[in-house]
């Protein structure tokens, strides 16, 4: 009796044994399943501000992907996930490389946007800040990789590794900017390292500061050439605005106390080297300036420019201006909030080949 129980003992366990190795061999198949199946209306890239599972899996869900509970589970032993932005397109993912990519900080990039116009000086701070990359570090790489002081990167957004250093994050955005500018100079007819090259840079750098809009570059940079070709000064403000004084207004004392070749009012020719970083824009239209018998242009009350001929026309242009500003400024009321102010800087009439204050 006793050995019969202990077979039917034996027996019961086994088969207990047998339906748990079945439950697991399905519930590896059903895990295996759920992990290999793709993950249908994936956003293209994903921005990570924090490291909240929860977070990730809402804003992955109102970007109408089918993820849920059991996907914040499984990321829940990676957390917090690192910070920044991951590419999850165009390729379709399954689910276990969607969770990988998310768990992974190996993957991470964080956007910078080059604002055309800006400095280098300014940009490496902002990109210090951005990517918590130690200014002095993003310096010397600069200094040591670039080829020229100053415009070497394209104006543009970068999606930038957030696992590179100093080193190699100055080396990914000069030599994606060097690739994009070795087309435009074949464009242009010359090397990218020639004097030529330089010179376009120059004269972009100056239409980027001085022009208003886009589609009015060529008239700018045809304003340039000719005051160039007639020998006479740009006395344009915009090529005081380099380096650290990108943001800062000219005035009188400082057209009188700068005495870099930047100060176009002074010196004669193009400066140095060139004042900013440019968009693909403005070096277009420094190779292909309009044709035109333009020497002066003012700012006007549409965001552009008017451009003249003749300083008799564009003095003209300049007191018409003022007297627009005097009677705008005697036709507001007095007292209170309303106190007539003095014309800011962008009131001022300007040219940008001869500015009036």
């Amino acid at each position: 009796m006793p050995s019969r129980t202990r077979k039917t003992a034996r027996s019961t366990i086994g088969r207990i044994l047998e339906i748990l190795e079945a439950i697991l061999l399905l519930s590896l198949a059903a895990a295996l399943f759920y992990l290999t199946r793709p993950v249908s209306h994936l956003p293209p890239s994903l921005t990570i501000a924090s490291g909240d599972v929860g977070a990730i899996i809402s804003q992955l869900r109102k970007n109408g992907a089918d993820v849920g509970p059991i996907d914040a589970m499984l990321l829940s032993g990676f957390a917090p996930l690192p910070v920044g932005t991951v590419k999850l397109g165009p390729a379709p993912l399954s689910r276990i490389d969607l969770l990988y990519l998310l768990a992974s900080p190996g993957d991470r990039y964080r956007a910078v946007t080059l604002i055309p116009g800006e400095t280098t000086a300014i940009f490496l701070r902002q990109l210090s800040r951005q990517l918590a990359l130690p200014y002095s570090k993003l310096l010397e790489a600069f200094r040591r990789q670039s080829p020229w002081r100053e415009g070497a990167i394209l104006a543009d957004t970068y999606n930038v590794p957030l696992r590179y250093d100093a080193n190699r994050t100055m080396s990914y955005l000069l030599n994606l900017s060097r690739k994009r500018m070795e087309r435009l100079a074949r464009e242009a007819g010359v090397g990218v390292g020639s004097p030529g090259w330089h010179r376009i840079l120059v004269v972009a750098s100056i239409v980027q500061k001085e022009a208003g809009n886009r589609g009015e570059m060529p008239l700018v940079a045809s304003v340039i050439y000719n005051r160039l070709g007639k020998k006479m000064r740009l006395q344009m403000d915009g090529t005081l605005n380099y380096g650290i004084y990108s943001h800062i207004r000219v005035t009188p004392r400082r057209i009188r106390e700068d005495n870099t070749t930047y100060n176009t009012y002074k010196h004669r020719g193009l400066p140095e080297a060139p004042v900013c970083n440019v968009s693909v824009a403005a070096i277009r239209a420094a190779i292909h300036p309009a044709t035109t018998p333009y020497l002066y242009f003012i700012r006007n009350d549409r965001g552009g420019h008017d451009f003249f001929k003749t300083y008799k026309e564009h003095l003209r242009e300049v007191h018409q201006k003022r007297r627009r500003i005097r009677e705008r400024n005697a036709s507001e009321p007095k007292g209170g909030y309303n106190t007539p102010k003095t014309p800011s800087p962008d009131d001022q009439p300007k040219g940008a080949a001869h500015h009036v204050r």
